[in-house]
């Protein structure tokens, strides 16, 4: 890869993998399984997962991705004949390449969603708006096809907009606008929810440890989220990671994108739940909490409308950080495989995405029922969409984990990484060991929700497992 496709700054990286890991997980997911689950108690298994799951594939995935310097799908390739290890491990750049291409078609529609509560805030339709007016403003968007569709066209246009300008001008001078201006936001709005909700009810929720509060889902529930909040598994970080500085420290980035994802997301928790609280409503509000209970609460607050449209600017913000880390990994394998320009390239992976989110647009009116996905799985399309998305990450993270752990020799790890043998015997134990067991059981607690399917679902991990541990132990060095 030439000089040119390189970040022009050492800490480019950090701007943008942060920018691909927060998004609508840190600022709807990570509230509401938080209010589910027991508050604290959650938020402790999640930091701990985070901490020798999620760093050690972190540092695995930019890895791969600096070491090859291609797209997923072409850095695979390139790094299994290289290191002469089975072609089979190149299903990992596919994997990645297809979990970014399914998520970005439903990840549009939600965050489209946010650019209609926007606009409903800032115009002031929801001032002093009751529960039962608030909750039927949802339903009746969620039943418009016309709008849905609009605003996923809208939000994905400008996703595809921003990476076709180019790596520096449209992806690097993006965040470098982006970032800076949600955090500012972020912070307008924790003052905000300090100064006019109840800061110390939230404080307490989040921050009491009482692990008989969470149950064994809400564990696995924490395990999932601390995966998922940092993008792994789904081709973006070994995409970002191509263009990552030689001389930057994949330790030292990996664990700074780790602390500043996570105080994001707590900064969030204490924002959503100060207002939550202070409207005297209920933590445990499930997936509505943003787009029912906190238009709630902004209506009842003072200066509600203005703070609340605001907040939702920075929903847009972050799901379009988060967008463009998904459009990367298939435009830029598009873009190496068959020569194509950056602006083409880019069409056809967004017009792609477009086309599958209609999906999404239509399950939750007119195809809300009796559809194939119905009669076979009894899930919407987009319900299984989802699921899909469920399998391939953390999957594909596993297989991440095992490709870096044992089949790229010590030399090239300790020279990518630029560190001593205790941390990288260290980093390797938990990426050999400890992070695929964590990882399978993530992805093992979303197969019994198939109903009819689980058992040959299992076998098929067992079979993949069974291979994948044969083929490792015969790699040649």
């Amino acid at each position: 890869m030439s000089g040119k496709n390189i970040w022009t700054h050492k800490g480019t990286f950090l701007l943008a993998a942060v920018g691909s890991a927060v998004g609508l997980g840190n600022l709807w997911r990570f509230p509401y399984l938080t209010g589910e689950n027991g508050g604290g108690a959650f938020i402790l298994v999640y930091a701990l997962t985070i901490a020798v799951v999620g760093i050690p594939i972190l540092i695995a995935e930019t890895l791969l991705g600096r070491s090859s310097r291609r797209s997923p799908i072409m850095g695979m390739k390139y790094l299994t004949e290289s290191h002469g290890t089975s072609s089979a491990w190149q299903v990992i750049g596919w994997m990645g390449a297809g979990a970014a291409f399914v998520i970005l078609s439903f990840y549009s529609v939600i965050a489209g969603w946010a650019i209609h509560y926007t606009g409903l805030l800032f115009s002031g339709a929801l001032a002093g708006a009751d529960a039962e007016t608030i909750g039927a403003s949802f339903g009746a968007l969620l039943a418009s096809p016309e709008r849905l569709l609009l605003y996923h066209t809208l939000f994905i246009g400008a996703s595809g907009l921003i990476v076709a300008m180019g790596i520096h001008r449209g992806i690097e001078g993006g965040l470098r606008i982006m970032m800076p201006a949600l955090f500012v936001i972020l912070m307008i709005v924790l003052v905000y929810g300090v100064v006019v909700g109840d800061a110390a009810a939230a404080m307490r929720f989040l921050f009491t440890f009482n692990l008989n509060d969470l149950s064994l889902e809400g564990w696995l529930q924490a395990m999932g989220q601390s995966f998922f909040t940092l993008s792994l598994g789904m081709g973006a970080i070994m995409a970002y990671g191509a263009y990552m500085s030689s001389e930057a420290s994949l330790t030292r980035t990996a664990v700074s994108i780790a602390v500043v994802d996570t105080l994001i997301a707590l900064m969030a928790g204490v924002a959503i739940f100060s207002l939550v609280f202070g409207s005297g409503m209920e933590a445990g509000q499930g997936p509505g909490l943003m787009f029912v209970t906190l238009p709630i609460a902004f209506a009842d607050l003072p200066g509600g409308s203005i703070l609340g449209g605001v907040f939702f600017i920075l929903v847009i913000g972050a799901a379009l950080t988060s967008a463009i880390s998904l459009v990367e990994p298939v435009a830029a394998w598009l873009l190496e495989r068959f020569d194509l320009s950056r602006p083409v390239a880019v069409a056809i992976m967004v017009g792609g995405c477009w086309a599958l989110g209609l999906l999404t647009v239509f399950s939750f009116n007119v195809w809300s029922e009796g559809t194939i996905t119905h009669q076979w799985f009894g899930r919407s399309p987009f319900d299984v969409l989802e699921f899909i998305t469920n399998i391939l990450m953390p999957l594909g993270g596993l297989l991440i984990a095992l490709f870096a752990g044992w089949a790229l020799t010590r030399e090239d790890v300790i020279r990518q990484m630029a560190t001593n043998d205790r941390w990288f015997s260290a980093w390797q134990f938990l990426v050999r060991f400890v992070a695929p067991t964590a990882v399978a059981f993530v992805f093992l607690r979303t197969i019994p929700q198939v109903e009819g399917y689980w058992m040959p679902a299992i076998g098929a991990v067992l079979i993949i497992g069974a291979f994948t541990a044969g083929r490792t132990f015969m790699i040649r060095r």
